[in-house]
């Protein structure tokens, strides 16, 4: 296996990647959050950039996704290598087509960023509930877990989709693994010529629609001969796992990394195991690892193809002292016996735990049933270790829910909070910022410079609804010597930076604070002046958890050097001189040159502002000399103005207070 760079990218990225390589037309229209696929797929059309048969792909934006699942299946219908992205409502209005591609064995790959769909409420983050909505298309499902495998992932479904004439829809968890920036092997335009079968290609161009090779295709027909006709798709559904499985193997002598239909870890002989898809993966797999290590008999299977459902492979990836499954759908269906994932597998053990030659006379495990995650709902290693706490119980509830608490119909599972199980040697920061101040901008630049100048894995994820500009946004960053596969939020951060001093005065930004952690407080007043501003319950929290605080006047900074309110230069490189990932000439190094690269089209002036700051910033940065007591007598503001409302008191402060 030859040596491959590193890159720091996110899923988005990771997938779009391989489908601009494999295809010669891209067709789009843009929606939250797949939208970058399509944005960085015309990028690089633009400018040139060309696809494995030495062409540049043709990427057209349609009116609407209804119009874009149109112009792929013209194309495809041409013999052209088709692909587009979507999500949530706009992979629904895909449907009547996604039907016809797949009807008439057209190969292609629909990349998803599966968002929840609009029910009661719109929501742009993600679930299942959109890919679930279109299982019975005859589309072959295939779920990436990581931004590693949103790229590996997308080059088994272009590769597969050749080799068995059916189409993929390759989706990966909307924000939390489209939006994660992550280290991960990227894959040459060398390796995927390499995987795809020049002769498949071949094979799909021979089979269009040509006046000098005619053929009957799309037709209508009477029931005397559909219902036939229907089932003589069945050659090719059958024949598809083996045809995965066989591009995975193939994949893994290549690349080193191994992927199956289902892959399992835990337990040898685990008596309860759950099984779940995306990402919710890398949270399960860190909480298995740790039960396992404190001598649980417990287990996790990952779901990979998704359809068509293998049943005797999901059985033989399990272990045989299996005794109770849980299986986390991410997706709600009102009215069903329960999920989709949960009656696949139900189905599986029935029709084939008897005959599957490993049961040893063992009945069938029970299968319980649970919903987590819904619009981007926190998933963690607690969360997990619960519902293996509940499995294990003498009468678990047959169907739950965790990650909420349920007061309506008492479906959640209790968790513990403090069931934490990330290593000390990983360096965690979290990063308070006002949307529009350049934070989340910045931080995406500290992954990349940390991921790609350092031997250390990195991952940044950036939380903020929907109002985006304005708002608060929180961004979380982990730094490795390890792949880092830790999909939810930090809950113990090594250092804190609060870019925007009045947050102080409403949000615990604290508390997310680890013991004997940083913190970096973008402040209007002096080292000497800033400890008599604060409100009593952030210096109890700096006595208490013994934090190392600074502080540096950042928009002064940013106004000195003629940034205006841009602050986000001057917080980077004091990051960067506290946190001791690389010493400090070479970590602003990278930084002017990140500086140069992300402002070089905007001319000299820009770039020496910038560079100007980074200097000002550090002259700036201030140690506080932490009191022994706490001095104020000021309190924390309420997060919305009371006003006797029970709602208001109840509900809308805790949400305005971020809880």
């Amino acid at each position: 296996m030859a040596d491959r760079a590193f890159v720091t990218v996110d899923g988005n990225e990771a997938a779009a990647s391989i489908a601009h390589l494999a295809s010669e037309v891209i067709a789009i229209y843009p929606i939250t959050p797949a939208s970058p696929m399509g944005e960085l797929a015309d990028h690089w059309t633009s400018r040139g950039r060309k696809n494995l048969f030495g062409s540049v792909p043709e990427v057209i934006e349609m009116q609407s996704e209804a119009g874009a699942a149109g112009a792929v299946h013209g194309a495809l219908q041409a013999g052209a290598l088709t692909t587009t992205f979507t999500a949530s409502q706009g992979l629904l209005l895909m449907i009547p087509e996604m039907f016809k591609i797949a009807g008439q064995f057209l190969p292609t790959v629909f990349h998803i960023a599966a968002r929840s769909v609009a029910t009661h409420a719109l929501s742009i983050f993600g679930d299942h509930s959109d890919v679930m909505a279109v299982r019975s298309t005859g589309w072959a499902m295939l779920a990436s877990s990581s931004v590693q495998e949103a790229q590996d992932m997308a080059l088994v479904a272009h590769t597969a989709t050749l080799e068995s004439r059916l189409p993929f829809l390759h989706f990966f968890d909307g924000f939390r693994t489209s939006h994660e920036v992550n280290k991960i092997e990227e894959l040459t335009e060398d390796d995927v010529r390499a995987m795809i079968d020049p002769a498949a290609i071949e094979g799909h161009r021979q089979r269009a629609l040509n006046p000098d090779r005619p053929v009957l295709r799309g037709s209508a027909q009477n029931p005397d001969v559909f219902f036939q006709a229907r089932e003589a798709c069945n050659p090719y559904y059958l024949a598809l796992p083996g045809i995965v499985q066989t591009v995975m193997d193939r994949f893994a002598a290549r690349f080193g990394r191994s992927y199956h239909l289902f892959d399992y870890v835990g337990s040898p002989d685990a008596r309860e195991v759950i099984v779940l898809m995306g990402s919710g993966a890398g949270a399960a797999e860190e909480a298995v690892e740790r039960l396992v290590g404190q001598g649980q008999k417990v287990g996790l299977l990952k779901v990979r193809l998704y359809r068509p459902f293998d049943g005797l492979a999901f059985i033989e990836s399990l272990p045989k002292c299996v005794r109770r499954i849980g299986v986390l759908d991410r997706t709600k269906e009102p009215g069903a016996l329960g999920e989709p994932l949960y009656l696949d597998v139900l189905a599986a053990l029935a029709e084939y735990w008897p005959s599957a030659g490993k049961t040893n006379g063992h009945p069938a495990p029970e299968v319980f049933g649970g919903r987590y995650g819904l619009s981007s709902k926190e998933f963690t290693p607690a969360m997990v270790a619960g519902v293996f706490e509940q499995l294990g119980s003498p009468q678990p509830k047959r169907h739950f829910t965790v990650g909420i608490y349920d007061d309506v119909t008492h479906l959640s599972l209790p968790w513990d909070a403090e069931f934490i199980t990330e290593p000390e040697d990983v360096s965690r920061a979290v990063f308070y910022g006002l949307g529009s101040d350049g934070t989340v901008g910045a931080s995406k630049n500290s992954v990349k410079i940390i991921g790609e100048n350092t031997p250390l894995h990195a991952q940044g994820y950036f939380v903020y609804d929907s109002k985006k500009s304005g708002s608060i946004t929180v961004s979380h960053l982990r730094f490795s010597p390890r792949p880092i596969r830790s999909t939810y939020l930090i809950e113990r951060a090594t250092f804190v930076a609060c870019h925007q001093f009045q947050f102080l005065e409403k949000l615990d930004v604290l508390a997310i604070a680890a013991e004997g952690a940083t913190f970096l407080l973008n402040s209007p007043y002096p080292a000497d002046k800033v400890w008599d501003q604060l409100p009593q319950d952030v210096q109890q929290q700096i006595i208490d958890k013994q934090l190392r605080f600074w502080v540096v006047d950042a928009y002064d900074v940013a106004r000195r050097t003629g940034l205006g309110a841009r602050i986000n230069t001057a917080m980077q490189a004091c990051f960067f001189a506290l946190d001791g990932l690389l010493p400090r000439d070479e970590a602003i190094g990278h930084i002017k040159a990140a500086i140069r690269k992300s402002y070089g089209a905007r001319g000299e002036t820009v770039i020496e502002k910038n560079c100007a700051a980074i200097d000002e910033a550090l002259a700036s940065l201030q140690e506080v000399e932490v009191p022994a007591a706490v001095t104020s007598r000021k309190p924390m503001l309420p997060p919305v103005a009371a006003n006797g409302s029970d709602f208001v008191n109840r509900v809308t402060a805790a949400i305005a207070a971020g809880r």
